[in-house]
């Protein structure tokens, strides 16, 4: 098995793929969306459905780019705090 450094070089730790939630509304609200986009989908017309898929595209590459500062600030922090009790 390789190490901690090896999985991340050879692309085997992808924490944003592994990263499921395990609230239990995950899953009840994901069911919800999917549910909800099917009721849009037969409310408008096929390029109004596009357009609205766009949008989602679009507000899901900003909350990723969010997610991902959250991930590198939060690494950050914790790398600070270990460093912090090391030097002291």
């Amino acid at each position: 098995m390789p190490n901690f450094l090896e999985s991340l070089y050879y692309g085997e730790l992808i924490p944003n793929e592994a990263n499921v939630p395990r609230d239990p509304q995950y899953r009840q609200l994901s069911r919800q969306v999917s549910e909800s986009m099917d009721s849009w989908k037969g409310k408008l017309s096929v390029d109004e459905f596009r357009e609205l898929e766009e949008l989602f595209d679009l507000y899901q590459k900003l909350q990723s780019m969010e997610l991902a500062a959250s991930f590198s600030q939060g690494f950050r922090l914790g790398a600070r705090m270990v460093v912090e009790v090391f030097v002291e």
